[in-house]
């Protein structure tokens, strides 16, 4: 899906064809809108194939030749977005941008919140004229993202602790190691987006101007709270699933000094009738003694561990 936008005194909206100075996305593009990006446009079809590419890490690449930029960029994704969902999984994917003569294209395989917030027009200061300012904006949209995006897996690993505390189940401990996986996943991709502005703020890519230099600060204060936070529900995360696997360690002994004491109390009637079972003499050869001492022996036998403390 290809939608131009172009900036004019009235705000931003949508355009029919693309036009100097506008602002080019391209969503989940079919082999007719790739041929179109890069016959008609002119973007390098490397360009495009690494846009595309889940795989691709957040770097900047730059053509001095055609004189195109391309920056990849990691955004945070969720399969269920809603903040009461428990079953909310995340993990991040990239995102082209390419800066090049006329134009600034976006190019991804997904939709994304960020993107869809600057189409509409919530973002104020957006100039799809303005192209590093637009890049800009779009980091500090996907970062605070990040920060949203945190926030939720915080409450959702707060949620499930809560229910490990009432039961140690085998959900909720899959539950855990999800969101513990989350945060690798943004941990990895904030810092190859930090990377990628920290060489941007040379200015050797980009070319940044007076009023973008505090724009472009902003978006590394919120990338470096990004990690920071993400590494402190890192830590505390790997600690509560420490904890809790503890706890089972724990419980399992707590079940198997139990059931070691019950087999061990269980085993003297057997003791017992197996000496009378045999085919020799032995005194007493009653029923009912045999009987007798095997209940007075489970009786000392449960006295002696309970006193103990070996049912605990």
């Amino acid at each position: 899906m290809l939608v131009f936008y172009k900036t004019f005194e009235d705000g931003t909206r949508k355009i029919a064809e693309p036009e100097p100075g506008c602002w080019i996305n391209a969503v989940a593009p079919t082999e007719e809108e790739r041929n179109f990006l890069i016959e008609q446009i002119g973007i390098l079809p490397e360009f495009v194939k690494s846009s595309l590419d889940e795989e691709e890490s957040s770097h900047i690449d730059y053509d001095d030749d055609f004189r195109q930029v391309l920056i990849i960029f990691d955004y945070p994704s969720a399969e269920n977005e809603d903040d009461d969902s428990i079953d909310s999984t995340y993990s991040t994917l990239p995102i082209g941008i390419v800066i090049l003569k006329g134009y600034v294209v976006t190019i991804s395989l997904y939709e994304n919140w960020s993107i869809l917030e600057m189409s509409q027009g919530r973002i104020k200061g957006m100039d799809t004229r303005l192209k590093t300012r637009f890049f800009l904006l779009l980091a500090l949209r996907i970062s605070q993202r990040f920060l949203i995006c945190l926030r939720q897996i915080d409450r959702l690993s707060s949620r499930t602790e809560t229910r490990l505390h009432q039961s140690v189940e085998n959900d909720e401990l899959i539950e855990m190691l999800g969101l513990e996986k989350s945060l690798v996943y943004f941990s990895t991709s904030l810092k190859s987006d930090e990377v990628t502005l920290s060489k941007i703020m040379r200015g050797k890519q980009i070319q940044l101007y007076e009023e973008d230099e505090d724009l472009l600060e902003d978006v590394m204060i919120e990338i470096h709270q990004a990690i920071e936070m993400c590494n402190i529900y890192s830590n505390t995360m790997a600690g509560t699933m420490d904890t809790f696997a503890s706890i089972i360690s724990n419980n399992m002994n707590i079940v198997m000094n139990k059931l070691t004491v019950i087999t061990i109390v269980m085993a003297i009637p057997n003791i017992i009738f197996g000496f009378y079972g045999m085919n020799v003499q032995l005194p007493f050869p009653f029923v009912w003694f045999p009987s007798f001492v095997a209940i007075l022996a489970c009786v000392i036998a449960t006295v002696y561990f309970f006193r103990h403390n070996m049912f605990k």
